[in-house]
């Protein structure tokens, strides 16, 4: 499942070119697609045409972008579940339909008068005025496209999100993300680290690739129990966790083969830049500037993997796996 960073570039890439576009036809190609949409396909394509799209927002890896009926604020959501393949392109109507099609929502072009303008980053006038297509192409149907209410999010009732996104926890980049509250939730949740990190409902956006970078950018290890950390160690983790984010999504994210790319179709390479996650065997970088030898090794993890360096995040004493 695409990280933060990852969903983010799709985020940006939705304000520039959906956002402020009204909804003028729907075809469900592939009905799972729609089935977490109460009432299916049929109702999917019946309630979407006609409400306006505003700008896109996400909250760690869920990502949504309000709707709006004509005169009204919105009320409701399009909510993306990218699942393990999916993806979000913007293309032209003439474009030939990619492989794993599922969704096609025609998206009206922005005709003059109507006060919407150019907005900072958004393509030429003429890109604004033309008709697109928001393709959503799944090769593994593990995803799908949903309409959702929105509801006060709980840790602030003036921010609405989607109903079904209202558990999840603020992510790193947030601006009204709490560094303190984290740490007092790592001290109670007597875990191993990494284990917390993955907890959408702790911390939002860390999936495995970005929970192993940035433990090894802060010399812990992943079974670290998360009661003994103190407030520097609980600190010093979360700014590593923000630093990966913020040069990932520099870089457009992380991508291994053809199923992550941002609007456009274009991969991400962040994974170039990768220093524990896939590199099992190599020799540790942070060991090598320091005139240390030291290999990178993986062990099993949930059902995954989990990489780090034993000499720079040595194994904990009273470790959780």
């Amino acid at each position: 499942m695409p990280e933060l960073p990852e969903v983010e570039v799709v985020r940006r890439g939705l304000e520039t070119w959906a956002a402020g576009r009204p909804v003028s036809g729907v075809e469900v190609v592939e009905p799972r697609s729609t089935r977490r949409h109460d009432g299916g396909a049929v109702a999917f394509e019946s309630q979407l045409p006609g409400l306006r799209l505003a700008a896109p927002e996400r909250r760690g890896k869920y990502l949504w972008v309000p709707l709006a009926a004509a005169g009204s604020p919105p009320d409701r959501a399009l909510v993306a579940h990218l699942g393990m393949s999916g993806q979000l392109l913007v293309n032209s109507p003439e474009d030939p339909d990619p492989r794993h099609l599922r969704i096609r929502i025609l998206l009206e072009g922005e005709g003059e008068g109507e006060g919407e303008g150019e907005r900072e980053g958004e393509g030429e006038g003429e890109d604004r005025e033309a008709a697109l297509e928001l393709r959503f192409v799944d090769q593994r149907i593990f995803g799908g496209l949903f309409i959702d209410a929105l509801v006060p999010a709980s840790d602030r009732p003036d921010q609405l999100v989607p109903a079904s996104v209202a558990h999840i926890a603020r992510d790193p980049l947030d601006p009204h993300f709490d560094p303190d509250a984290v740490y007092q939730r790592f001290r109670r949740r007597k875990t191993g680290l990494k284990r917390a990190l993955l907890d959408q409902g702790l911390i939002s956006g860390i999936g495995n690739i970005y929970a192993d970078e940035a433990l090894w950018q802060a010399r812990l290890h992943y079974a670290r129990p998360t009661e003994t950390l103190n407030r520097s160690e609980s600190g010093r983790l979360l700014e590593a966790v923000h630093a990966v984010m913020v040069q990932a999504l520099a870089q457009g994210g992380t991508s291994f083969d053809s199923l992550y790319v941002n609007v456009n179709g274009e991969s991400g390479y962040f994974d170039r830049s990768l220093n524990v996650y896939g590199q099992a065997g190599r020799p540790c970088a942070r060991c090598a500037a320091e005139g240390h030898q030291s290999l990178i090794v993986k062990d099993r993890f949930m059902n995954r993997s989990s990489a780090y360096c034993p000499r720079c995040q040595p194994v904990p004493r009273r470790a959780r796996w």
